[in-house]
């Protein structure tokens, strides 16, 4: 690294340039990741809370399952229930609509399911449990009223960040739910079955025209949460391509122009394999601290922005696109070694003296 340290040294405003632009896109790259986190989080985190090693959905005709178009009968219940291996079956209604609070409207989305569950589920069918979300957004509190539909429900408990499809939700008993569902239109019938144990999941759903996935398998049921994810995921990845060009085109031009000094270095007794670690430990400095000082201005704008958006800092929305910035940085940077494992030190030398 002796050389890697005085080119660095002697070329400050070239290396802080690329430093400089290695933060800009790791900046660019935190913030894509925190806010996809942040929005997943408001698509799915209440799937994701259901009691469930399994959740079943009804496909409607031949079309593919979805939280939207399921709907679940008693008859389909009772045979998930008497599948042998099946521990227990929590029926859920999913539903969505607006609700009105002491402070505001809002869209919520209602989920009917009975006590005993991840979920705080009422206990009375005029009670309903808020999310935190819903509680703000209603401004409603312990003991307020909470109108849907036409319908008045008294808030027992908030509590939970769980949201669905971007909506805060709202907990009601298995038996509100289904008549709130039928009054906004809909069958009454559960939407989805969290079934934990372990029965042959194919065999039954074959049997009961269902579909059982594991929770995460099943956020593709949603289509809102299929669109959004995968257009952020698909600008983080062009993001890290264009990392790899940049860093990768900025190394290569620097090793080109090199080249004399890389001559002499090899008439001198220079080996190969020592000047490769001397560029690729150059590269991992520029890369650690441009990568550093933009996983740092992430932290902070997200800090700062956590209020005002849906928002998630944790390693992996600035660890992993940090290490892996910097892998494809180096990966980009060892384009540029083909001038220092084939330079011949009489033709560079010849060539430029």
């Amino acid at each position: 690294m002796y050389v890697a340290w005085r080119d660095l040294r002697f070329a400050r405003g070239r290396f802080a340039l690329i430093g400089a632009v290695v933060a800009l896109i790791t900046l660019l790259v935190g913030f894509l990741s925190g806010l996809t986190g942040g929005l997943a989080a408001q698509n799915v985190s209440a799937v994701l809370a259901l009691p469930a090693d399994r959740l079943v959905l009804q496909p409607a005709g031949d079309a593919a399952a979805t939280f939207a178009d399921s709907s679940i009968g008693q008859d389909t219940v009772d045979a998930w229930r008497e599948a042998a291996g099946v521990d227990a079956v929590t029926p859920v209604g999913i539903a969505q609509t607006r609700a009105e609070g002491p402070g505001a409207s809002t869209a919520v989305a209602l989920f009917g399911l009975d006590t005993g569950t991840t979920f705080a589920a009422p206990r009375h069918d005029d009670e309903i449990d808020l999310s935190t979300g819903a509680a703000k957004n209603l401004g409603a509190a312990v003991g307020d009223e909470v109108t849907i539909a036409g319908s008045s429900y008294r808030v027992t408990a908030i509590g939970g960040d769980d949201w669905y499809s971007h909506t805060p939700v709202v907990t009601l008993t298995s038996t509100a739910w289904a008549a709130l569902d039928q009054r906004l239109g809909g069958t009454g019938e559960p939407t989805v079955l969290a079934v934990s144990g372990s029965p042959a999941w194919d065999t039954v759903a074959a049997d009961t025209g269902t579909t059982a996935s594991s929770p995460l398998s099943s956020l593709t049921a949603l289509s809102t949460f299929r669109s959004e994810i995968g257009s952020l995921a698909l600008m983080i990845a062009m993001l890290f391509g264009v990392s790899a060009l940049v860093v990768g085109a900025f190394f290569t031009v620097w090793t080109m122009q090199r080249s004399a000094d890389i001559a002499v270095l090899k008439a001198l007794g220079g080996s190969t394999p020592s000047l490769v670690r001397d560029a690729l430990g150059q590269a991992l400095v520029v890369l650690a601290v441009g990568v550093g000082v933009g996983i740092g201005l992430t932290a902070l704008l997200g800090t700062l922005a956590g209020g005002a958006l849906p928002f998630v800092l944790s390693p992996l929305t600035t660890l992993a696109p940090a290490a892996i910035m910097i892998a494809l940085g180096l990966l980009g940077a060892a384009v540029s070694l083909r001038t220092v494992t084939s330079s011949d030190p009489l033709t560079a030398l010849g060539s430029t003296r």
